[in-house]
């Protein structure tokens, strides 16, 4: 597959791939359900954070894996826009040095995931 961070219909593209798929693509992914628990971490991600998948899988995005993500720049819009497709410019801290990235946030009503895409800058 050809990934796009920036393609319009990324979000529909994400929720027809399966986590093989998701290998693929050079940025990072991270598919979450509903409620923020992780539930496919690509190796993109992984190489960006330091963290494996099998750290990630199953415990909750926001509090557990990434909490310099729990704010109202990332966490709350998740938790509070049912419809959301933003690209926001951002700087990671936790666990490494200051990383400037930009984020992709996907979530779309009755989706059975919602996603946030990690570019580097």
């Amino acid at each position: 597959m050809n990934w796009i961070f920036t393609a319009p219909d990324l979000l529909d593209q994400l929720e027809a791939a399966n986590d093989e798929a998701l290998e693929s693509a050079d940025f990072g992914i991270v598919a979450m359900s509903p409620s923020g628990v992780v539930t496919s971490y690509n190796a993109a991600e992984g190489r960006l954070s330091g963290l494996t998948p099998s750290r990630v899988i199953g415990r909750h995005f926001f509090s557990a894996v990434a909490p310099c993500t729990n704010n109202f720049m990332v966490a709350q819009r998740f938790e509070t826009e049912p419809e959301l497709d933003a690209i926001i410019d951002y700087v990671f801290t936790l666990r490494m040095e200051p990383t400037p990235v930009r984020l992709r946030l996907l979530r779309q009503a009755g989706r059975r995931r919602m996603y946030l895409a990690v570019e580097r800058r």
